[in-house]
């Protein structure tokens, strides 16, 4: 960006502030907003509440006021953001990630603060944990919502919680609880998801995914190799079983002698429809080392529910790295019969823009450099700060423009820029074709994964080439 781009956002962030104005009841509370905004927009170092007030010549302590005393309503500008990206981000494949967060935090009175994983330093230390859903559409991502995971020390602790802030209310949830609540409020807020993704921490979770299919929303998720389920589903009786005077079995059941359910792992190795199944190789994506190319096995599945009962017909994609067979993965999906397996892979593999989500969070506009004692200040932080990246998503959008140069797309004899994503939509769960590969990087050609993500006003021309996404296209 040159000069007379920088000077010209300032306008553009007045008027996009503008739209939260009826959040706040007093003008001066108001114009705290555009202080602390502007502060995350800029260039400190550390993007807490003193260095943003230092920098604006605002007393500290007010600009802590506004955060955790002031009275305006943080719930309405969380709606206000997910409207905005409804109405004018709305696209027929956007994809919803759902995804946690982790920041070091030392002491013992930053709210849901404990030693417990956090996935940012990859083991066991003291902080706090943030369970956040992603949007996802063509070349545009942004967080959509976020909040904090409040461990069952704490929801034990009444005292600690009152000292914190934390509403009488609050209590320890699982996290697959909270991905449903922000999940259900994006929907309420016009929020619509052709997809939603997730890693296989919440794909291992059977009731969450049946949550899920009851909504009824569509999904790809990753699930551990323990994950149970069936190929060929057993047969279950309503039929109730009396022995004696002894009270029936229960029913819905499983028909005594019934094959057990097992884990996806074992059905890859032995059953024989996976077994025997030659390997479908798809072009995922280019890296800075290279093409990335994925080996594929596609089979009906059926999961097993928390009752122990098979579930409705779903998708088993097992994928394996060319480059790196030990290297696997498995993906379940309720979509429908008919849908094919690039769709699916395409939304199982664009879990990267709820990192780079958090990547430029944490490094743009100080997502992570929340330095409050109490839950409202928190809570308001997470918020302005996706207030803050929608701002520079889309302006970094229209800066580069929204139309996708066609041009720049590979070619048998060009190379992809890095990370670009492309889907090919022609295998069905019931049409497999592909040759046994066995790992061989140098074997059958691979099919590209071309998008079913065109742009809205290209749409023909980008359905016939594909469409290129840039992992490395920062805000």
């Amino acid at each position: 960006m040159d000069a007379q781009q920088i000077r010209g956002l300032q306008p553009m962030l007045a008027r996009f502030l503008n739209r939260f104005d009826d959040c706040f009841a007093r003008k001066d509370t108001r114009a705290h907003l555009s202080v602390y905004v502007n502060g995350q927009l800029s260039d400190l170092q550390r993007k807490s509440v003193e260095p943003i007030a230092l920098a604006a010549n605002v007393p500290v302590r007010t600009l802590q006021e506004f955060l955790s005393q002031h009275r305006w309503q943080e719930d309405l500008a969380r709606d206000r953001l997910q409207q905005i990206v409804a109405e004018e981000h709305a696209h027929p494949h956007a994809v919803g990630i759902i995804d946690e967060t982790s920041f070091v935090k030392q002491g013992k009175k930053t709210p849901g603060v404990q030693r417990q994983y956090l996935g940012t330093v990859g083991k066991q230390q003291n902080g706090i944990v943030t369970v956040h859903l992603a949007y996802a559409a063509d070349d545009f991502h942004c967080l959509l919502d976020g909040e904090l995971f409040l461990p069952e020390s704490w929801a034990t602790d009444p005292a600690r919680c009152q000292a914190a802030k934390i509403p009488t209310g609050m209590s320890y949830r699982p996290k697959t609880d909270i991905a449903l609540e922000l999940y259900d409020r994006a929907r309420a807020n016009g929020i619509d998801f052709a997809w939603l993704t997730f890693d296989e921490w919440y794909g291992g979770k059977p009731a969450f995914l049946q949550a899920l299919d009851e909504r009824p929303q569509r999904f790809v998720a990753e699930v551990p190799r323990t994950l149970m389920g069936w190929i060929d589903p057993p047969h279950v009786t309503r039929r109730p079983l009396r022995r004696g005077r002894g009270r029936g079995r229960k029913v819905p059941r499983i028909v005594a002698g019934s094959r057990p359910s097992q884990s996806v792992e074992h059905l890859f190795w032995w059953h024989p429809a996976l077994k025997e199944q030659g390997w479908q190789r798809w072009r995922v994506k280019d890296g800075e080392k290279g093409p990335m190319i994925w080996e594929v096995k596609h089979v009906p599945f059926y999961l097993q529910g928390p009752d122990g009962l098979p579930g409705p017909r779903w998708h088993l994609v097992v994928a394996r790295n060319v480059l790196d067979p030990t290297e696997m993965k498995f993906f379940v999906s309720n979509a429908s019969p008919e849908t094919s397996v690039g769709a699916i892979l395409l939304a199982a593999f664009s879990r990267w823009r709820v990192e780079r989500c958090f990547e430029d969070g944490k490094g743009e506009v100080g997502l992570n450099h929340y330095e409050g004692r109490c839950y409202p200040g928190l809570k308001r932080h997470l918020i302005l700060s996706t207030i803050s990246y929608l701002f520079l998503a889309m302006t970094n959008q229209r800066l580069r423009g929204e139309k996708i140069r066609l041009d720049r797309l590979p070619s048998p004899h060009r190379r992809l820029r890095a990370d670009s994503l492309m889907v090919d939509g022609r295998a069905r769960v019931d049409d497999v074709p592909g040759t046994h590969c066995r790992g061989d990087p140098a074997g059958t050609m691979p099919q590209r994964l071309r998008t079913p993500l065109p742009h809205q006003a290209d749409s023909a021309n980008s359905a016939e080439h594909g469409h290129q996404v840039d992992g490395h296209s920062r805000l």
